[in-house]
């Protein structure tokens, strides 16, 4: 944007706002750039032309907590420049940006010679932005100890599940061996070991969300065969909820993925589709297309819609709205999932008609754009 239309130059009279742009320094700075770090002298003011800041704490063992974030048409540094206090957070370069700033005592000498009613209405507008950051810090700070206690949780669930998860498939071994030529008893018993695995590895993903990460294990997977299996699993669940699944997918089509991880992802919006429904029944359709350099996966359903209320923050952990046993994790970790493949993932809904969910894969590593 332009150094004039800055919102921070409009504080300002005509000929304050015109010395205040002769006196700027402007400059571009790529991704990962350190503008200034904790403790440093302020020196400067800066705007953000283009491009986004963050502002980070430092923790214990070399971390860093995001504490607050500066967009285009936004300013930083004021505080030090009004109170003479060393920086309080590192400020960092995220995806590039274009910053204009101002030496402190050009600054100073111009407010000081500035009507009080345009001191007046800045000041107004720096204590509203802090309270804004303040609420976004504390939301931070609830979310990471939401988390932690998520973690601790799982990890106990893990460890309570192993021992009858080894029944289970032990059990269902034996009796594979005792009727191995009973074709339904070897098939259901391959179900049985199929679901104990797969609840094995759900909780291992949660405890993964819980730590922020997703560990993947890709490798050339054919994506129509893992549909298909994803189908005869949740059948008897399609069943019992009244609802009908159609699979659209072309014949064979290859991709590189986790398989557990993306059917983990497809679970999740699945399951959200289905309890939507809230038990009276209806269809969710799952259609496969492919494009150059990747795959598009569609998750339909007609359902009663995602209500307005939730939609901008529908992919943040714990956003839940109107269900009895709802968490809001369930989509926080398919996206966390699909971001991890490099992928997107969106969604388009209507209330009363119904939800889309489009998943969008490279058939390689790289972005997919």
């Amino acid at each position: 944007m332009d150094l004039k239309s800055h919102q921070f130059i409009k504080f300002f009279e005509p000929e304050q706002a015109e010395e205040l742009s002769a006196r700027a320094i402007i400059e571009t700075f790529s991704d990962h750039v350190v503008i200034f770090e904790e403790g440093e002298v302020s020196d400067y003011l800066y705007l953000v032309l283009d491009g986004t800041v963050l502002f980070r704490k430092h923790t214990i063992n070399d971390h860093y907590q995001i504490v607050a974030q500066a967009n285009s048409d936004d300013f930083f540094g004021e505080f030090g420049i009004l109170d003479g206090k060393p920086r309080s957070a590192q400020a960092m370069v995220c995806e590039g940006a274009t910053l204009a700033r101002f030496p402190r005592n050009v600054l100073i000498d111009i407010l000081n010679n500035t009507k009080g009613e345009t001191v007046l209405h800045l000041f107004n507008f720096i204590i509203q932005r802090l309270r804004t950051t303040t609420e976004e810090f504390v939301k931070q700070v609830t979310y990471k100890d939401k988390m932690v206690l998520l973690g601790e949780m799982v990890n106990t669930i893990i460890h309570d599940f192993k021992s009858p998860l080894s029944s289970i498939n032990l059990s269902s071994s034996m009796l594979r061996e005792m009727y191995e030529d009973d074709e339904d008893t070897i098939e259901w018993c391959e179900l049985i070991q199929q679901q104990s695995i797969r609840m094995a590895a759900m909780a291992e993903e949660l405890l993964e969300f819980s730590r922020g990460s997703a560990h993947l294990r890709k490798q050339d997977i054919n994506l129509t065969a893992a549909l298909h299996r994803f189908e005869k699993l949740n059948r008897i669940y399609f069943a019992q909820a009244n609802v009908t699944f159609v699979l659209s997918c072309p014949e064979s089509l290859t991709l590189e993925a986790d398989e557990n991880k993306l059917m983990r992802a497809l679970q999740n919006l699945v399951v959200n589709a289905v309890e939507a429904l809230d038990g009276e029944g209806g269809e969710i359709g799952v259609t496969v297309t492919t494009g150059k350099v990747g795959v598009t996966i569609a998750i339909q359903d007609n359902g009663p819609g995602i209500p307005l209320e939730i939609r901008e923050t529908f992919f943040e952990a714990f956003v839940t709205y109107g269900k009895k046993r709802g968490t809001g994790l369930g989509t926080a970790i398919a996206k966390s999932i699909i971001d991890a493949h490099q992928g997107q993932i969106r969604f388009e809904t209507e209330v009363g008609q119904g939800t889309t969910f489009f998943i969008q894969l490279p058939f390689q590593g790289s972005q997919f754009l």
